[in-house]
């Protein structure tokens, strides 16, 4: 009987507790709504600064969202605002790696940066697997992981089940390789959520901006860089970023110099 009024209070709680949260987040996405269609509208009307503001309040109530991180690149790039730009960009690529447009206005940015510096080759193998990897974005991909396991324990109920040799045997296989399909795309997933997190990247906000050879002021100077470009940050040192440049060139730079992506 004790048992039964604990369970039954711990009802109740869940209860209460659901009914409390989904309005806050019926309102929140009201609200992410109302400021994106304000967002647009500003821009509509050329006002760029006022659609940045309505839609940086956005990522208060949503969350990061591609969209809104495309959008603001938008408006950067109208305000002349080149690194907020590529910034804001790639913050939308990490989250829809395979957005043609978000791609296309990030080579539209870089085409408008001082520095234009060409990539190291990349082994084909290594670039093949990445481009696989990223053509679709985590979303996407764990839908369709949910979708895959679901037919593939469908088929397996219809295996045990099934009377028929032939039902049983086409269901086991059916099973087995929805399954495997459904693990494959996670491990995917997983290998793109891992991917972004090893490659720390930033953009360059002041220009220039002196590498130096050692993370201290008074260390030599190995080349300069401007405003826009995006390096990969490979570790850091009391308040200065050791960085790669696509070219391979390496150096330290004040960590106030860039902003992560």
């Amino acid at each position: 009987m004790i048992l039964k009024m604990k369970l039954n209070s711990l009802k109740q709680t869940l209860f209460l507790l659901i009914w409390m949260v989904l309005p806050l987040l019926s309102f929140a996405g009201d609200q992410a709504d109302v400021l994106f269609a304000a967002g647009n509208a500003s821009y509509a009307k050329g006002h760029y600064k006022e659609a940045l503001a309505s839609y940086q309040k956005i990522l208060e109530f949503d969350g990061q969202s591609a969209a809104v991180y495309f959008n603001m690149g938008n408006a950067s790039y109208k305000l002349a605002d080149i690194p907020s730009a590529l910034l804001y960009y790639e913050k939308a690529h990490r989250i829809s790696p395979n957005d043609e447009d978000i791609k296309a206005n990030i080579r539209l940015a870089n085409s408008k940066t001082s520095d234009q510096i060409e990539e190291v080759p990349e082994f084909f193998l290594n670039r093949w697997w990445n481009s696989f990897m990223l053509s679709f974005s985590v979303h996407t991909l764990s839908i369709w992981s949910i979708i895959l396991v679901l037919l593939g324990s469908a088929f397996m109920i219809f295996y045990f089940f099934a009377e028929s040799f032939l039902v049983k045997k086409s269901s086991f296989f059916a099973a087995i390789l929805f399954l495997f399909c459904g693990v494959f795309v996670v491990f995917i997933s997983s290998r793109q959520v891992s991917y972004f997190k090893e490659h720390r990247q930033g953009i360059i906000f002041m220009s220039p901006v002196t590498v130096k050879s050692a993370p201290a002021e008074q260390s030599g100077s190995l080349f300069v860089i401007h405003e826009g470009i995006k390096v990969n940050v490979l570790g850091g040192n009391n308040g200065w970023l050791r960085i790669r440049l696509a070219n391979g060139n390496q150096g330290w730079v004040k960590q106030a110099d860039l902003k992560e992506i």
